[in-house]
């Protein structure tokens, strides 16, 4: 007897069919069908055939996928490929690639959304602003592990009061992220954290779901591409560098190697055990393309501060500077387009640098911008800071590396 396509879901039919794809594959998704049509083509005696649920559920399941949970339909979608024996060297690599140092907690991270699907993870976030690192692949890749069940959105997807075309997903992905306003960075670390959300789509009500994506961020701006404190535990954030030679078919590789990745994350071990609700702790996350960031979004001023005396060090040839907070401002003004004021300046020199100012007001070689481009010396009296080149490379190489 050949499989029935349809099913009534409360008091609605719904029809199976396959949506052909532009890779000449097909995909197999569930639409809305009329009850007279299904009557039209079959009879009305058809009707009693029809299985029939009481309503929808959602309950994510990798490796004993079930489409039906009491009289419920479950709209999780089985996985598109199983596991199988076999080697899978390419993914491995490709593993070792993005996460670097990291690559057994990488491992972790995707043999957790595979075997316990709602357990909640860190935001994942991959940078680099050089083309041809595997951002991209990385995505796609994973795409095809986890077909339905992981989408694509833009970053304004989530300022948007619509949700129901990601809200169930266990993997969502944003891809050319740069999030400029603290109320997204804020939604963001909410959703990665809570098991609750509220599922809005068009002409529907609100309705309280359970929620279990995981994020994973691709940026090509490692710097300033979402705003986030200086205590943040929520972001793993991964500098990803470019592959030395390009393989236009390595995404077919790692994409024919997906069973026995399957089977080796189910065979492997876990490297690491559960610490924290994210699973893993702040310290194995934490790297430098975070500690950047978080420095780069939280120190606006000290960083005008050594931009400037960098140029100022690469003009003038000398080893140390004697300057002012006064003189500081004046020269972010001019250079930078920056206006801040002097105290605050006179604080990140005492307090952060741990500088002291002479004890008395002493003539010293000042520098001021000219309208010409260049610094220029003039002889001046204060309370000067002396501040050394390799303080201020130190931090500038911290900063842009």
């Amino acid at each position: 007897m050949d499989k029935i396509p349809y099913r009534r879901i409360g008091t609605t039919y719904w029809k199976d069919i396959e949506r052909p794809l532009i890779s000449g594959d097909f995909i197999s998704i569930m639409v809305r069908w009329n009850k007279e049509t299904i009557i039209a083509d079959h009879g009305k005696a058809y009707l009693s055939k029809v299985p029939k649920f009481d309503g929808f559920c959602c309950i994510p399941e990798h490796i004993n996928h079930r489409q039906i949970i009491g009289n419920s339909y479950n709209t999780y979608h089985e996985l598109p490929v199983q596991p199988q024996q076999g080697k899978c060297p390419v993914s491995l690599s490709f593993i070792a690639h993005i996460f670097g140092e990291q690559a057994e907690l990488g491992l972790d991270y995707l043999k957790i959304i595979y075997e316990k699907p709602s357990q909640i993870l860190p935001i994942l976030c991959l940078v680099s602003k050089e083309r041809g690192t595997g951002k991209s692949t990385f995505i796609k890749w994973l795409k095809a592990i986890f077909g339905q069940n992981m989408t694509y959105i833009k970053g304004d997807s989530f300022s948007s009061q619509f949700n129901a075309d990601w809200v169930s997903k266990v993997i969502v992905a944003v891809d050319e992220v740069f999030f400029d306003k603290k109320e997204i960075t804020e939604r963001l670390k909410y959703l990665s954290t809570t098991d609750k959300d509220k599922i809005e789509a068009k002409g529907k009500d609100r309705e309280e779901i359970e929620f279990f994506g995981k994020f994973i961020l691709c940026s090509n701006n490692e710097d300033t591409f979402i705003l986030i404190d200086s205590d943040e535990i929520r972001f793993w954030v991964r500098k990803v560098p470019p592959f030395e030679t390009e393989d236009t078919e390595y995404l077919h590789k790692l994409i024919k190697e997906i069973p026995a990745f399957l089977q080796h994350l189910i065979d492997r071990p876990y490297a690491t055990k559960k610490k924290t609700r994210m699973w893993f702790t702040p310290e194995q996350i934490k790297t430098r393309a975070l500690q950047k960031l978080v420095w780069l979004n939280n120190n606006a001023i000290e960083r005008e501060m050594v931009l400037l005396l960098y140029e100022m060090f690469e003009a003038t040839g000398t080893d140390e500077l004697k300057i002012t907070p006064r003189e500081i401002v004046s020269n972010l003004s001019k250079v930078r387009r920056k206006n801040f004021e002097p105290n605050d300046i006179r604080k990140i020199l005492k307090n952060k640098w741990e500088l002291t100012p002479s004890d008395n007001s002493n003539s010293y070689p000042g520098y001021e911008f000219t309208s010409y481009g260049e610094f220029a010396q003039i002889s001046r009296v204060g309370r000067y800071f002396t501040v050394e080149r390799k303080k201020i490379y130190g931090i500038f190489d911290e900063m842009m590396n």
